[in-house]
C-alpha cells in the first residue's frame, strides 16, 4: 500500500515540488484547500480564479458589435487596448469591464466621430473636458442634419413644384471703388469664408470715416465653378476710404453690362436661379466672359421690423438697347 507504481510516482513527482512551496498538495494548511496543478486547456476565467473575467477578441467582438479588424485597429491607435496579450500566441484578451467602453465607442463611430477626436474624448482629463468635446460633435451632427433636411426639401421642391418665371433686368454698372478681400476659395469653404470676409469688411468700414456707396457684393470667376477653386472677391463700394491695413484692400470693381435677376429663396436653391438666368442669357446668345456678380441688397419691410435680404444674381452680357429693352422694364423669362 505504501509503494507507488512507477507510473504513479511519475505523475506525483511534479506535485511534490508544488506542495513544498504551497504547503502540500491537497493539504488544509491554515484551513485552505490547495488545488492540483492545472494541466489542461481551460477558460481564462477558470485559470484566474477570482480575477476579472477575460474575453477572447472574438467574444468581445460579439458583445460590442465591433469587428475584429476594428478592434485590432483601435489597439494599434491605443484607443481601446486589450487587458492582456498572450506572449506566446499574441492573442488579445479583454476584460468584461471593457464591454461598456467598446459599446460606447461603437455609438460614437455610428455618429461619425473621427477616430482622433474619439481618442481625445476617451483620454480627456476630466468629465468637463470630455463633455465639451462630445457636445461640440453633437452640434456638428445637428448642423449636418439640418443641412441634409434642407437639401431633401430643396430636391423635393425641384421635383414636385413647377418653376415660376423669373424677371430679368438689363443694367449698366459703372466702375466703382470698393474695400475688398480677394482670396482663392474652394467651393466647399465658400459659406464660411464669405461670412467671415464680409464681417471683417463691415468692421473696417464702421471704424473708418468712409461712406458706403452701394450694396455688399462678390465676384465669382469661371474657375470657381468649373474647377471648384477660384479667386473670389467680397467687396463693399465706398467713397473717401483711407487705405486700410491688413487683409482688406482698396480696389476698383470694373464696370459691366449685366443681366440681373433676384433670388429670394434659400441659399441651397441659388443654383436654380443661376440656371434660369443662364438659360435666359444663352437663348439670346448675349453672354460674354467675366465673373458672375452677386449683390446683397437689404430692403425695409413695411409688414415687419426685420430687414429683407435679397441676392441679385448678375450675368455679364453684351447688350445693345433695342425694342425689348427700350421701355426700361424687367423682362420675364420662364425657368428651365
Amino acid at each position: 500500500m505504501d509503494a507507488l507504481s512507477p507510473r504513479r510516482r511519475e505523475r506525483r513527482l511534479p506535485c511534490s515540488g508544488l506542495a513544498a512551496a504551497r504547503g502540500g498538495v491537497g493539504s488544509r494548511e491554515g484551513g485552505t484547500d490547495v488545488g492540483p496543478l492545472i494541466t489542461r486547456a481551460v477558460p481564462w476565467s477558470e485559470q484566474t480564479g477570482d480575477m476579472a473575467i477575460r474575453l477572447s477578441i472574438g467574444d468581445f467582438s460579439r458583445m460590442t458589435y465591433l469587428s475584429v479588424k476594428a478592434l485590432r485597429r483601435y489597439h494599434d491607435m491605443r484607443l481601446l487596448e486589450p487587458a492582456h496579450i498572450d506572449r506566446f500566441t499574441g492573442y488579445r484578451y479583454y476584460d468584461a469591464s471593457q464591454v461598456p467602453l467598446g459599446q460606447a465607442i461603437r455609438r460614437f463611430r455610428d455618429l461619425e466621430m473621427p477616430l482622433e477626436q474619439l481618442k481625445d474624448v476617451l483620454h480627456a482629463p476630466d468629465a468637463s473636458a470630455r463633455n465639451k468635446l462630445i457636445i461640440a460633435h453633437l452640434e456638428h451632427m445637428e448642423s449636418a442634419l439640418q443641412q441634409t433636411q434642407q437639401t431633401v426639401a430643396s430636391l423635393r421642391a425641384l421635383l414636385e413644384q413647377p418653376h415660376a418665371p423669373i424677371a430679368v433686368e438689363y443694367r449698366s454698372v459703372a466702375a466703382a471703388t470698393a474695400i475688398a478681400i480677394s482670396e482663392p476659395v474652394h467651393r466647399g469653404d465658400l459659406a464660411a469664408w464669405w461670412s467671415e470676409a464680409l464681417d471683417e469688411l463691415h468692421q473696417v468700414l464702421a471704424s473708418s470715416s468712409a461712406v458706403r456707396a452701394g450694396s455688399d457684393g462678390a465676384l465669382y470667376p469661371n474657375e470657381f465653378f468649373e474647377e471648384e477653386l477660384g479667386e473670389v472677391v467680397a467687396f463693399i463700394p465706398v467713397a473717401d476710404m483711407p487705405t486700410p491695413a491688413g487683409r482688406p484692400q482698396l480696389i476698383e470693381i470694373p464696370g459691366a453690362e449685366l443681366a440681373i435677376t433676384v433670388h429670394n429663396g434659400a441659399i441651397s436653391e441659388l443654383d436654380q436661379t443661376y440656371g434660369a438666368l443662364g438659360t435666359f442669357v444663352a437663348e439670346r446668345e448675349i453672354g460674354v466672359q467675366g465673373p458672375i456678380r452677386e449683390h446683397y441688397v437689404v430692403n425695409s419691410n413695411e409688414a415687419s421690423a426685420e430687414p429683407v435680404h435679397h441676392t441679385e444674381v448678375c450675368w455679364p452680357v453684351f447688350h445693345t438697347k433695342g425694342p425689348e429693352s427700350d421701355d426700361g422694364q424687367p423682362h420675364t423669362a420662364p425657368s428651365p
